[in-house]
């Protein structure tokens, strides 16, 4: 039974729909931390840096897809439209290698193997879109490749160095097709396999011979530069995948002599696409780390600030890492409920407010933002710098770019601010916001109007120093000594020395916050409260509400009585008492 061309179009709709509700909705933050670790440019130098390596038209192309990742619908939809591109190229592929002739429904169910694939390999975060754009393209000059030996020698002579330069090392996909492609008599074959052969040791000379002209080694190349986020790193998908779509079009003759021996074509039809969607329900899910994606999801709420919906996430499902934990923290401190509701959720110790530093290009951001909105802009723009450093293949980042811009603009060093602009002025999504800024630096008092940077500047110290990691919470005195609005310094300040153990600090950062302003929250009734209890000294007058003190009297009972029955120490759980008790 072949395969009726409304048919086609319904199966081609129904992937591009999964695929686009996948993307653009359930994984719509996977698009945005993508786009934000480049920053296309409409630029003539930009373009010649692309086109000077291997494989740079493909990357040049696949950068300014990847910008409208900046949209989650539209980034949707050209994955959706890539995917489907990958299945049309496979059936030509695949009718081809039949002779030409309309393959069987069955071997048109095949070839939505490619795209389920990639959509299974898309999962790894550091495979590039350049990959997935040179693989298409690569099939797009096998699809079209000629009959007659003259004009194949021709076409392969001159695909194979144009290929190179523009996909990249993938070439060798192209010269594996040419070695297989002869499916008529023994003598096509013969040709087939020399040309191949031919062909194989024609683009190694290629590639040996870019490292005269490209800035890298030879086994970089080999690898490419652009397939992959680690220049270095050659993962097995890269590989595996490209072999899979080869593999696939090789055996379409004999798979489709076994079809047309059995006796039930239909019920097989359905048969396959029954496995194929289950295999698919299956195996595409097994490509996505679920904790890689949760702080992919965090790193992405905080940087569009939805701190409503970071508590909402929290609420849902307790966050585990130091950065998921930070960006629930920054949220809480944000909308003013830190210190009411911080031990509802998981705290990971003073990480949880403050990561270590470590120069990695997916963290850093996220601990940045938290610096940010403390009003410590100049660690902040640290931190910027360093996240776009350590991005392994040296692009830079629209998102760095522009926080770069906006802390240049609090410190007033407007010179290297529209430094930053100018850059994003060659954006397509970015270059509003670029000319909103402009105006900023044409009339200044507009930067103390604006609600972000205004407050930055009033918050900020005018002081720049080196702190060390284990005193953050004197920063965060100094913070609240230089103004007193900074409520996320004061809500952090009483937090931090709770989550270290240390009671006698605390008791000192709440006196003195509940002096400045009578700052008296759940987190420091409760912690007065087991302060005084284990120095064996009275709660100060009205230093804890009748409600938490009735709380803390069943607490007492009992931790008293822990050693009989432990469970009982279970409903305390959401408070600083169990906190501080959990693991002495």
């Amino acid at each position: 039974m072949r395969c009726r061309a409304y048919t086609k179009w319904i199966g081609r709709s129904l992937l591009a729909i999964a695929v686009f509700i996948f993307w653009a909705w359930a994984y719509a933050p996977a698009l945005a931390w993508q786009e934000q670790f480049q920053l296309f440019l409409f630029d003539t130098d930009y373009l010649m840096e692309r086109l000077a390596v291997p494989g740079g038209v493909a990357a040049y192309l696949a950068e300014f897809l990847t910008q409208f990742y900046n949209n989650p619908w539209m980034g949707g939809a050209v994955l959706a439209v890539l995917h489907v591109l990958l299945q049309v190229l496979t059936e030509r592929l695949m009718r081809r290698a039949n002779a030409g002739e309309p393959i069987s429904n069955i071997l048109w169910a095949f070839s939505f193997l490619p795209p389920l694939a990639l959509w299974m390999v898309l999962g790894d975060e550091s495979l590039m879109p350049a990959f997935t754009v040179s693989l298409l393209l690569v099939l797009a000059i096998m699809a079209f490749y000629p009959s007659g030996r003259m004009k194949q020698t021709v076409y392969a002579l001159c695909a194979v160095p144009l290929l190179y330069w523009t996909v990249g090392p993938l070439v060798w996909m192209f010269a594996v097709y040419v070695l297989f492609s002869g499916w008529g008599d023994s003598a096509s074959r013969r040709f087939s396999f020399c040309l191949g052969v031919a062909m194989l040791m024609f683009g190694f000379v290629c590639v040996w011979a870019s490292t005269w002209v490209a800035p890298y080694p030879l086994r970089v190349l080999l690898g490419s530069v652009y397939y992959y986020r680690f220049p270095e790193v050659v993962p097995l998908s890269v590989v595996a995948f490209p072999a899979f779509c080869l593999i696939l079009v090789v055996l379409v003759r004999p798979l489709e002599r076994m079809v047309l021996r059995a006796k039930n074509p239909r019920w097989l039809t359905v048969g396959v696409w029954v496995v194929l969607l289950a295999v698919s329900l299956l195996l595409i899910p097994q490509g996505y780390d679920k904790q890689k994606y949760e702080l992919v999801e965090y790193d992405y709420l905080v940087r569009t600030q939805q701190w409503e919906e970071i508590i909402r996430k929290a609420e849902q499902h307790q966050p585990s890492l130091p950065m998921s934990v930070c960006a629930v923290n920054l949220a809480l401190g944000m909308t003013n409920q830190l210190g009411d509701r911080a031990f509802e959720f998981f705290q990971h110790g003073a990480e949880g407010l403050f990561p270590k530093f470590v120069r990695d290009f997916n963290s850093t951001q996220l601990t940045g933002e938290a610096y940010f909105q403390l009003g410590l802009v100049n660690t902040a723009q640290r931190y910027a710098f360093e996240a776009m450093e350590a991005i392994p293949n040296y692009y830079k980042s629209g998102r760095v770019v522009k926080r770069l811009a906006e802390t240049n603009l609090i410190n007033g060093q407007y010179r290297v601010a529209e430094k930053y602009l100018r850059m994003l002025e060659k954006t397509a999504f970015y270059r509003t916001w670029a000319q909103s800024r402009m105006e900023m630096l044409a009339d200044t008092i507009l930067i103390d109007q604006h609600p972000v940077y205004g407050r930055m500047r009033r918050l900020r110290l005018t002081d720049d120093f080196l702190f060390s990691e284990v005193e953050l919470d004197k920063i965060c005195g100094q913070l609240l000594m230089h103004n007193r609005e900074n409520r996320l310094a004061m809500q952090y300040l009483v937090l931090y020395p709770l989550l270290e153990r240390d009671l006698d600090k605390f008791m000192n950062y709440a006196a003195y916050t509940n002096s400045l302003s009578g700052f008296n929250p759940t987190i420091c009734q409760e912690g007065i409260a087991f302060a005084c209890m284990m120095q064996k000294r009275g709660i100060p007058r009205g230093a804890v509400s009748a409600p938490v003190m009735n709380r803390f009297t069943h607490f007492a009972q009992a931790y008293a009585q822990r050693d009989k029955n432990a469970s009982l120490l279970a409903a305390f759980r959401n408070t600083v008492w169990y906190y501080l008790i959990k693991e002495q």
